[in-house]
């Protein structure tokens, strides 16, 4: 009687991104090793696949890892029979994620065998010796985490440079052993300028314009992909952040703290002290002219975003004695207010608008937020929510603060995404509980003109050509070509100065079925669906699958 055909994959991974660009990674070494297994069960019937599941420089404390989504595809189609891992902690770090993994194998009749560790899924004594294992793993995840943020206190506290980009005015040491930050005479002089310029005329405004002027630019910066940033104009933030950074009197900063360091200072303690101070006078005499936190007048501020990923900063204008509030794109408010390229919409308006979304989603979420619904929980969602409706009509500022956590804006469409932890709280539930997908609310709007200002009116249909999807489509088709002519994923992802696995998350997008591509380009797709939405989704290889997964009505 002829064995039953047991179709094998292999998945590995590695957490850190060292390494992976030699010719026999740690990748291969663990592929190796799962192979050299599986040839050793030929008599069982196994059979290994083609296809490679590899995630190099991504951490196992989540599943968003682009193998994993794509291994996990191939299961729920039949295709895999068999997961084979070099260790169990290749595969997951964390208990909750391991328990979802077993019950999706076993909803597909898969089970998973780690090479270095013996067990059998198929019996309890194998499921606790999982949870054993995975318990170490996870435990083993958090140590290491915490002793590294021990080691960076401990560092900064000796005046160790820690780590990371160099401001400008400095370099790292050039040898990578020593945690020292080295002089750039050229850029201390930019920063030596930027504090007298403050100075002299105590303006951030003024300062940044003469800035420009003078020609003082953002630290250039090169880096080991060829990749090269910098060398920009700064903005106001980029100016008070130079002008506020300890590092420039010779300290080292960790959080809240600052530290003695070894590097040498640009500013000087007297000429420091009086830019900290006029910092702070001034600060404090705008909030004291207001009556309130910015933050309370504007409480979308820090969360708002247009289309081109700019965020929308709260000014004002007054006219005969009236204050006027906005949002509007930071790229108008340096140039023209009528470049088509931004919004700026009336605060009051918009305001009004994003909480009348949030109350849309009061009413649909619940029924899709609990990720293990039960009676009580669902009754608890629902009496918050009402409690939380009837908020909104009388502290709608504080109540947006506290429940939204950012909000996107493009034509024809607004996407809230809401505040886990904050939902939590006021449901009275755990965030585990909570279904993190469902925090995404999308409402379409029609558009209005008043002059130079737009107002949003919700619940309006107005699909439109999603350029941003459409261009990552279009990139995924030809990075796909190349790697059908043989090009290897690892050299794509160079030439564009990415790693491989953003490269891999993407390239999913070549394989939408011709049909969903079409309704794509002719601007017919979903209202919410979006790039990050579909960099988030599941995508299935079948493509009526992918219709329905995705929301799409085609012929």
């Amino acid at each position: 009687m002829t064995k039953k055909i047991i179709r094998c994959a292999i998945y590995t991974r590695k957490s850190s991104e060292e390494g992976l660009e030699q010719d026999f990674n740690s990748l291969d070494a663990q592929w190796e090793a799962c192979r050299a297994y599986i040839e050793s069960q030929k008599h069982e019937g196994w059979k290994l696949v083609d296809t490679r599941y590899d995630d190099g420089g991504i951490s196992g404390g989540h599943l968003e890892r682009p193998a994993v989504q794509s291994l996990l595809d191939d299961i729920d189609a039949g295709r895999i029979h068999m997961v084979v891992v070099y260790k169990i902690d290749r595969l997951t770090r964390s208990l909750a994620d391991f328990a979802r993994l077993v019950e999706r194998f076993d909803k597909a009749d898969c089970s998973f065998v780690s090479v270095t560790q013996a067990f059998n899924t198929s019996t309890s004594m194998g499921r606790l010796t999982l949870n054993v294992l995975l318990s170490f793993a996870q435990f083993e995840r958090e140590v290491t985490a915490e002793r590294i943020r021990d080691k960076l206190a401990a560092s900064a506290k000796r005046g160790l440079w820690m780590g990371g980009l160099a401001p400008l005015g400095y370099n790292p040491h050039p040898d990578t052993n020593t945690r020292e930050l080295v002089l750039n005479l050229d850029e201390s002089k930019y920063v030596q300028r930027l504090f007298h310029l403050y100075d002299e005329h105590r303006c951030l405004g003024t300062v940044t314009d003469l800035a420009e002027r003078e020609g003082i630019r953002s630290k250039r910066r090169t880096f080991k992909s060829g990749k090269k940033l910098g060398g920009c104009v700064m903005s106001r933030g980029a100016v008070h952040s130079i002008l506020t950074n300890p590092v420039y009197r010779g300290m080292v900063r960790h959080k809240a703290n600052a530290y003695p360091a070894s590097h040498p200072a640009i500013i000087n303690e007297a000429l420091w002290d009086r830019v900290q101070e006029a910092l702070i006078t001034k600060n404090g005499r705008r909030r004291g002219q207001g009556g309130s936190g910015t933050s309370d007048r504007a409480p979308l501020t820090g969360r708002l975003f247009d289309e081109a990923g700019d965020r929308l900063t709260p000014t004002y204008a007054n006219t005969r004695g009236r204050r006027w509030r906005y949002y509007v794109s930071r790229r108008l408010m340096k140039g023209s207010v009528s470049s088509p390229a931004g919004w700026r919409l009336p605060a009051a308006k918009l305001e009004t608008a994003v909480a009348t979304a949030v109350v849309n989603w009061f009413e649909t979420a619940p029924q899709h937020l609990l990720s293990d619904p039960s009676t009580e929980r669902f009754g608890k969602v629902q009496s918050a929510f009402a409690d939380l409706s009837q908020q909104m009509m009388h502290r709608q500022a504080a109540t947006l603060k506290q429940l939204v956590q950012r909000i996107d804006l493009r034509p024809g469409e607004i996407t809230l995404t809401m505040d886990r932890d904050a939902i939590a709280e006021v449901t009275d539930l755990q965030p585990d509980d909570l279904v993190s997908g469902s925090m995404i609310h999308v409402e379409t709007f029609a558009q209005r003109k008043r002059g130079v200002e737009t107002v949003l009116i919700l619940g309006a249909e107005t699909p439109s050509r999603d350029e941003t999807l459409i261009k990552a489509v279009a990139r995924a088709h030809d990075w796909a070509e190349q790697w059908r002519a043989g090009t290897s994923l690892s050299d794509i992802a160079k030439s564009i100065g990415w790693t491989t696995s953003p490269l891999r998350q993407r390239l999913k997008l070549a394989f939408l079925s011709p049909a969903i591509v079409q309704a794509i380009l002719e601007g017919r797709q979903p209202a919410d669906l979006s790039l990050e939405k579909l960099l988030r989704t599941d995508i299935p290889l079948d493509w009526d699958r992918q219709a329905k997964v995705l929301g799409f009505e085609l012929a």
